[in-house]
Order: structure tokens, then sequence, then C-alpha cells
């Protein structure tokens, strides 16, 4: 007998979902041990263009009356965002299904409920297509890794801002152009809010601290920055110095171990290090464990194939759970491990002045520094007429005695601006 599948969503990613099962249907029945079929896939509008051909007789505007027909064994949500998503995913557990979804907003926003609800209805829930598109991360930290202990996930995780560095980097583009080359080539939306300003990574890293430190974690959690205030003069700072800047997620436990702090933002890491080849769109995650050592996932993660064949690996793994009368793993919250403020963070920090270029100037910035006892590692001068450019490289600091610091730098009469100050990490990790 076959199993039924119901699709909520046939934008880029539902349509490529549709042509995977039509084209790998027989595959499919056999590493599942019975034919999948599509039940019908719900749309906002009927008449629209699809990216791939459906029997029209399968598209529904009736979402609800879709995901709780009594022949429905599977509901696949790839239509994103908050509502109607929640009340779909909710009405479809309650009617007994189990369910797949992208969703990182909701995952992130309110996982609680929909991990909740999955329990309650004794129903599986799937979401490795939300996190890193087609790459396998999320099986690997709910269930190759659950014999380990997580120390930290650090990666990149949206494509979008990785394309838009990378030609900052490559090519000495500036931010603009960047973003308008990666909009023309799809890899960015009209409005790249999302994407530019860390929303997207901060949903993604907020799943990935909660399942790697089994404790629970929203988006509101995450400490997040943009890359839109980053400069082709800080881009070229960094490679003068053998840097390049990401925008990374960074998940990672107190020395102490008992919590940890979840953060995006720009920062500098070494062109030695395996992210700084991470070129293009593309996606890579580094997971450190305490038995498993240092791993790294690479791959494409974002597009509507890449998507859609992590969708397809979760059908397949609920599809043969069904078959075999077991549930897949739940969420795992049993740490309760707290979520450290962001002035606790401790890293090194890039900081670029302009400042007065007349004698004394470095010592008094050095004293400031002192002062909050942050210690300089290297410094640089380039003199510019009347001023000067300082950049000052730090050893490791908290946040906040780095936050301090360049307050009262701000209030210095020598200061004439502080340029950009930046993170810099990944020089513990070969």
């Amino acid at each position: 007998m076959a199993l039924k599948v119901a699709l909520l969503g046939c934008g880029v990613v539902g349509s490529q979902v549709i042509r995977l099962m039509r084209e790998q249907a027989d595959d499919l029945a056999a590493r599942v041990g019975a034919p999948l079929e599509l039940a019908g896939v719900a749309v906002r509008r009927m008449g629209r263009k699809r990216d791939t051909d459906v029997d029209p007789a399968l598209l529904t505007t009736d979402a609800e009356a879709l995901v709780t027909r009594d022949d429905v064994d599977i509901v696949v949500e790839v239509i994103g965002g908050i509502e109607p998503a929640r009340s779909l995913i909710l009405a479809a557990m309650n009617s007994g299904k189990s369910v797949v979804t992208a969703n990182k907003a909701l995952l992130a926003e309110d996982g609680a409920t929909v991990h909740g609800a999955a329990r309650a209805n004794n129903a599986d829930l799937y979401f490795e297509a939300a996190v890193a598109g087609a790459i396998p991360l999320i099986r690997p930290l709910r269930e190759s890794l659950a014999g380990d202990h997580v120390h930290r996930v650090l990666g990149i995780v949206n494509g979008t801002t990785n394309y838009i560095l990378d030609k900052m980097d490559s090519g000495g583009a500036s931010f603009s152009d960047a973003l308008e080359e990666a909009q023309a080539l799809g890899y960015a939306e009209a409005d790249p809010t999302a994407d530019v300003e860390g929303f997207d990574a901060a949903a993604k890293a907020a799943i990935l601290a909660g399942i790697a430190f089994h404790s629970r974690v929203t988006a509101a959690d995450v400490h997040r920055e943009g890359i839109t205030e980053i400069t082709a003069t800080d881009v070229a700072s960094a490679k003068a110095m053998g840097y390049v800047i990401k925008l990374l997620a960074i998940c990672a436990r107190s020395e102490d171990g008992r919590s940890f702090g979840v953060r995006v933002h720009p920062a500098m890491i070494p062109r030695t290090h395996p992210l700084a080849g991470v070129r293009e769109a593309y996606n890579a995650v580094f997971v450190e464990a305490q038995s498993a050592g240092q791993l790294m996932f690479y791959g494409a993660g974002a597009g509507g194939a890449p998507t859609a064949s992590a969708v397809l690996g979760d059908i397949v793994a609920v599809a043969r759970n069904l078959l075999a009368g077991t549930r897949g793993p739940e969420e795992s919250t049993y740490a309760e491990l707290a979520v450290h403020p962001m002035g606790e963070t401790v890293t090194r920090y890039h900081v670029s002045l302009d400042v007065a270029d007349k004698p004394g100037v470095l010592a008094r910035v050095a004293d400031m520094f002192a002062k909050q006892d942050v210690s300089i590692q290297t410094v640089r001068q380039e003199g510019h007429g009347d001023d000067a450019q300082l950049v000052l490289v730090t050893h490791r600091a908290s946040d906040a005695a780095l936050s301090a610091t360049i307050e009262s730098l701000r209030e210095m009469d020598i200061v004439r601006d502080v340029v950009s100050v930046m993170r810099v990490e990944g020089e513990d990790t070969p």
C-alpha cells in the first residue's frame, strides 16, 4: 500500500520535491519499502505558472482540508514563515500526521509548540532542510553525535551573505555592487533584509544550538549583527593582514560547561582556516565534539534542488518509521543550560581608528585599552596628513570589556572616529 504525501507549497523548493518524487519513484519505493504517492499540493493561487508540471487535480487552495485528510500519512511544509505554516503543521499533527518541514523561522521562534505537538500526537518531526540546505547536519547532530559532548558549532550558514563577502574579497566590489550581483543571479531576494541583517543565519544558529546543547533556544537568544556596514576598506584591511571576512554563526559552550553563547556576526578569520576557502553561495559548518574531534560539513546551502534533496531524505526517514511502527528522535532539552549574554563572550578584536597624527597618541590609546584590561597584540599606523589610522588587534577579551573600551575611545579628543570594530575568530581551529 502506498504512503500518501501532502505538500504545502509549490514554489522553488516544492516544485523540486514534486519533480524528485516523480523521477525517483521506483528508487524511493525500494528504499522506503512502499511507494510514495503525492496526495495533494496546497497553493495560494491555482493559475500560477509552476517550475514543474503538476497534475491540476492535485492542486488545492484549502490547505487545512488537505493536511487533515484521513488518507494522508506525511505532510511536507515548504511555504515558510510563521503563519499559516504553524497552524497547518499543528492541524496535521493533531490529525495524527508526521511532518517534514524546511521552516527555520518557525522552529527558531516557536519550536517548543511544534515539538510539543509532535510529542503529544506521537508524530515525527523532521527538519533537515531548515539549516544548510542539502548539507546533512541536523541528523548527525541529533543522532550520530548523540553519544558525544559537543563543545562548539562554527560556520557559514547563509549563502547570500557569503556570496556578497566573497565578491567583495575576490573582486574588490562594494557591498552595494555585490548585493546587486547576488540579486541578479537569484541568490538574494528583492528585499534582502533577512539575509544581510543576519536574521536567516540567526534562526539557523538557534536551531543548531538547541540540538547541540540539549537546551531550548529561540532566535531572540541569538546575538545578531549583519554585514551592511562592511566596507571595501574593511575587506582590504583584512586581506592585508592575511584574513578574510565571513558572516559566522557561532554556538559555543562556556569553559565551565554551565552555559553557552549563540551569536551571528561578521568576523575575520585567517586565510589558512578551512572556512576561508568557502566561496560563492556555499555553506560550511564545523562541529567540535569531545570524542569525535573536529568535523566539517560542506556543500550547497540553498537552492531548490539541494533543499529538496534534504526534504526527500526526511520523507524517506519518516516513511520508514511509519512502516516500522517507530518514531524518530524527539526534541532533547534535558540539559536546560542558560544562554549567557554577549558581554561574557571572549574573543579577539580588530579595531580601526582615525586619530590625530601627533606624538603620544598611540600611548594614550593603548592606555585606554589597558584600563579596561584589554591587551593589544599588534598595532599598525599609517599617516594621512594631520590624521592617522591606527589598526589594532587585541588578545582575547570579553565583549563587555571591548565595548567599554570603544565607548571610552569615542570620548577622547584625539580619536576622530572609530572606523570599524570586528571580531577575529578561527585561530584556534586548524
